[in-house]
């Protein structure tokens, strides 16, 4: 019997960027942020106005992401976020120029793309490292395009829509590439730290975590104090 090899390409690994993006947003926010069924295919990645932000990855394979928010859109991120963080609404900013705001939306841009390259890591089973985000306030008569030296360059725009009907844009480029997928392993399972910690306290036991397809045995000795199980299960 023949096994169909199956295969992942640039704009399957654009669509796990998307759902990073609106699950990170989404969670952070207490909001629904949700991204377009239809890609646009474009020719070069550029910075726009109100407040563009983007990071340059490499490794496994090399791009570059670029997310362009209105000033709406980012006014109603940022104090969404703050909001949930529990910061009083009087002390929050009114300006998609104010620093707290390009900070804010920053971090939440490292924290879309440390989600992305976990998925990465686990599914495609390859490892991308990225650059520190950078954030730019624009003006409506400022465009700046970003070149990248990627090889047969494939670059997609996707529009988001936040709770409130706002728009903001992801731009993705990425070296043209598939990841051929030959033989059956199991992903490794995402958890929860608190889930984790709330199961070691009441039982009192860990059970081990499953060792990822990839990773090489492990040759020390077994350990079998609950605390040291415990930091196993959460990679530290």
């Amino acid at each position: 019997m023949t096994t169909t090899s199956q295969v992942i390409t640039s704009d399957d690994i654009l669509l796990k960027l998307c759902n990073s993006v609106s699950h990170v947003l989404s969670s952070t926010t207490a909001s629904q942020v949700t991204h377009a069924a239809m890609v646009q295919r474009i020719t070069r990645t550029c910075l726009k106005p109100d407040l563009g932000c983007f990071s340059i990855f490499d490794g496994g394979f090399s791009g570059l992401v670029v997310i362009n928010f209105s000033a709406p859109a980012a006014i109603e991120i940022y104090r969404s976020y703050m909001q949930q963080m529990g910061m009083p609404e009087s002390e929050l900013a009114f300006s998609h120029t104010s620093d707290e705001v390009g900070d804010i939306m920053g971090e939440l841009m490292n924290q879309i793309l440390g989600d992305f390259i976990n998925k990465v890591n686990k599914q495609l089973q390859t490892s991308i490292n990225q650059s520190q985000p950078k954030m730019l306030t624009i003006n409506k008569e400022l465009t700046i395009s970003i070149d990248t030296n990627l090889d047969e360059a494939v670059a997609r725009r996707v529009s988001f829509r936040t709770q409130n009907n706002h728009i903001f844009y992801l731009e993705f480029a990425m070296d043209k590439t598939e990841f051929i997928k030959l033989d059956e392993f199991d992903a490794e399972d995402d958890f929860d730290p608190d889930d984790l910690l709330a199961e070691h306290g009441v039982n009192g036991t860990a059970k081990g975590s499953k060792q990822a397809s990839w990773s090489k045995p492990t040759t020390g000795p077994v350990v079998t104090d609950d605390a040291d199980d415990l930091l196993n299960e959460l990679g530290l």
